[in-house]
Protein backbone atom coordinates (compact mmCIF):
# COMPACT_ATOMS: atom_id res chain seq x y z
CA UNK A 1 0.00 0.00 0.00
CA UNK A 2 1.40 3.06 -1.20
CA UNK A 3 1.19 6.00 0.91
CA UNK A 4 0.42 9.29 -0.97
CA UNK A 5 -0.21 12.83 0.27
CA UNK A 6 -3.71 12.98 0.50
CA UNK A 7 -3.81 9.91 2.78
CA UNK A 8 -1.21 11.25 4.91
CA UNK A 9 -2.87 14.35 5.39
CA UNK A 10 -6.24 12.12 6.19
CA UNK A 11 -3.80 10.26 8.78
CA UNK A 12 -3.68 13.54 10.79
CA UNK A 13 -5.40 13.98 13.72
CA UNK A 14 -8.06 16.65 14.35
CA UNK A 15 -7.80 16.44 17.90
CA UNK A 16 -4.80 18.36 20.23
CA UNK A 17 -2.17 16.37 20.70
CA UNK A 18 -1.18 15.29 24.37
CA UNK A 19 2.20 16.68 25.55
CA UNK A 20 3.54 12.89 25.46
CA UNK A 21 2.32 13.23 22.10
CA UNK A 22 3.78 16.32 21.29
CA UNK A 23 7.25 15.49 22.28
CA UNK A 24 7.35 12.34 20.32
CA UNK A 25 6.17 13.91 17.41
CA UNK A 26 9.12 14.39 14.45
CA UNK A 27 11.03 18.01 14.08
CA UNK A 28 11.84 19.18 10.69
CA UNK A 29 15.70 19.16 10.57
CA UNK A 30 16.69 22.96 10.72
CA UNK A 31 14.56 23.34 14.44
CA UNK A 32 15.89 19.72 15.48
CA UNK A 33 19.30 20.63 14.51
CA UNK A 34 19.03 24.51 16.20
CA UNK A 35 17.71 23.02 19.59
CA UNK A 36 20.13 20.20 19.70
CA UNK A 37 23.07 22.49 19.48
CA UNK A 38 21.13 25.21 21.77
CA UNK A 39 20.80 21.73 24.38
CA UNK A 40 24.94 21.20 24.24
CA UNK A 41 25.18 24.55 25.71
CA UNK A 42 24.14 22.70 28.92
CA UNK A 43 26.79 20.44 28.67
CA UNK A 44 30.34 20.99 30.09
CA UNK A 45 32.87 22.16 27.39
CA UNK A 46 34.84 19.06 26.40
CA UNK A 47 31.33 17.41 25.52
CA UNK A 48 30.04 20.37 24.00
CA UNK A 49 32.65 20.75 21.36
CA UNK A 50 32.60 16.88 20.29
CA UNK A 51 28.99 16.83 20.29
CA UNK A 52 28.72 19.59 18.22
CA UNK A 53 31.43 18.72 16.24
CA UNK A 54 29.18 15.07 15.48
CA UNK A 55 25.59 16.48 15.15
CA UNK A 56 27.22 18.69 12.35
CA UNK A 57 29.10 16.31 10.66
CA UNK A 58 26.40 13.76 10.53
CA UNK A 59 23.11 16.37 9.38
CA UNK A 60 26.03 17.56 6.82
CA UNK A 61 26.34 13.99 5.30
CA UNK A 62 22.37 13.46 6.04
CA UNK A 63 21.41 16.74 4.04
CA UNK A 64 20.94 15.21 0.37
CA UNK A 65 19.08 11.42 1.16
CA UNK A 66 16.23 11.36 -0.66
CA UNK A 67 15.01 7.75 1.48
CA UNK A 68 11.70 8.31 3.77
CA UNK A 69 12.09 6.01 5.85
CA UNK A 70 15.78 6.82 6.18
CA UNK A 71 15.18 10.92 6.78
CA UNK A 72 12.24 9.28 9.57
CA UNK A 73 14.55 7.10 11.09
CA UNK A 74 17.65 9.74 11.26
CA UNK A 75 15.06 12.29 12.98
CA UNK A 76 13.54 10.08 14.93
CA UNK A 77 17.09 9.01 16.68
CA UNK A 78 18.25 12.91 16.72
CA UNK A 79 14.42 13.72 18.40
CA UNK A 80 15.53 10.83 21.30
CA UNK A 81 18.36 11.89 21.71
CA UNK A 82 17.24 15.46 22.31
CA UNK A 83 14.47 14.60 24.84
CA UNK A 84 17.31 13.08 26.21
CA UNK A 85 19.70 15.52 27.10
CA UNK A 86 19.10 17.35 30.55
CA UNK A 87 17.01 20.60 30.17
CA UNK A 88 18.10 21.79 33.36
CA UNK A 89 22.02 22.78 33.58
CA UNK A 90 22.66 21.61 36.80
CA UNK A 91 21.69 18.45 36.19
CA UNK A 92 24.45 16.88 34.42
CA UNK A 93 23.99 14.28 31.41
CA UNK A 94 24.59 10.67 31.80
CA UNK A 95 24.23 8.96 29.01
CA UNK A 96 22.70 5.88 28.40
CA UNK A 97 23.64 2.37 27.71
CA UNK A 98 23.22 1.31 24.22
CA UNK A 99 20.22 -1.36 23.45
CA UNK A 100 21.51 -5.12 22.16
CA UNK A 101 18.98 -5.00 19.33
CA UNK A 102 20.14 -1.55 18.24
CA UNK A 103 23.86 -2.71 18.04
CA UNK A 104 22.47 -5.99 16.34
CA UNK A 105 20.74 -4.08 13.16
CA UNK A 106 23.54 -1.58 12.80
CA UNK A 107 25.42 -1.70 9.81
CA UNK A 108 29.79 -2.21 9.96
CA UNK A 109 29.65 1.41 8.80
CA UNK A 110 28.15 2.33 11.68
CA UNK A 111 29.47 0.27 14.07
CA UNK A 112 33.12 1.45 12.70
CA UNK A 113 31.49 4.98 13.93
CA UNK A 114 30.52 4.09 16.80
CA UNK A 115 34.13 2.42 17.96
CA UNK A 116 35.64 5.61 16.67
CA UNK A 117 33.35 7.78 18.72
CA UNK A 118 33.81 5.28 22.03
CA UNK A 119 37.64 6.54 21.28
CA UNK A 120 37.00 10.17 21.10
CA UNK A 121 34.98 9.80 24.20
CA UNK A 122 37.12 7.69 26.71
CA UNK A 123 39.04 10.57 27.87
CA UNK A 124 36.46 12.84 28.87
CA UNK A 125 34.89 10.30 31.09
CA UNK A 126 38.27 9.88 32.85
CA UNK A 127 38.26 12.19 36.31
CA UNK A 128 40.37 14.74 35.89
CA UNK A 129 43.38 14.38 38.57
CA UNK A 130 43.02 16.64 41.64
CA UNK A 131 46.50 18.86 42.16
CA UNK A 132 47.92 16.90 45.18
CA UNK A 133 48.10 13.79 42.45
CA UNK A 134 49.80 15.85 39.97
CA UNK A 135 52.18 17.48 42.72
CA UNK A 136 52.64 13.82 43.90
CA UNK A 137 53.47 12.52 40.71
CA UNK A 138 56.09 15.46 39.86
CA UNK A 139 57.78 14.74 43.74
CA UNK A 140 57.82 10.75 42.44
CA UNK A 141 59.23 12.13 39.29
CA UNK A 142 61.69 14.32 40.23
CA UNK A 143 63.67 11.29 42.76
CA UNK A 144 63.85 8.93 40.36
Amino acid sequence: MRCNLPRLAESISKTPLTLQQARAALLPPLPLYRNILRAHRRLPVDMRSLGDIYVKSEFRSHRRVDNPIHVIGFLSEWKLYLDQLPADPSQPFTGRKLDPTLLERMSAEQIGQLYELMHATKDLWKPAPTTEEVFSSNDVAKRG
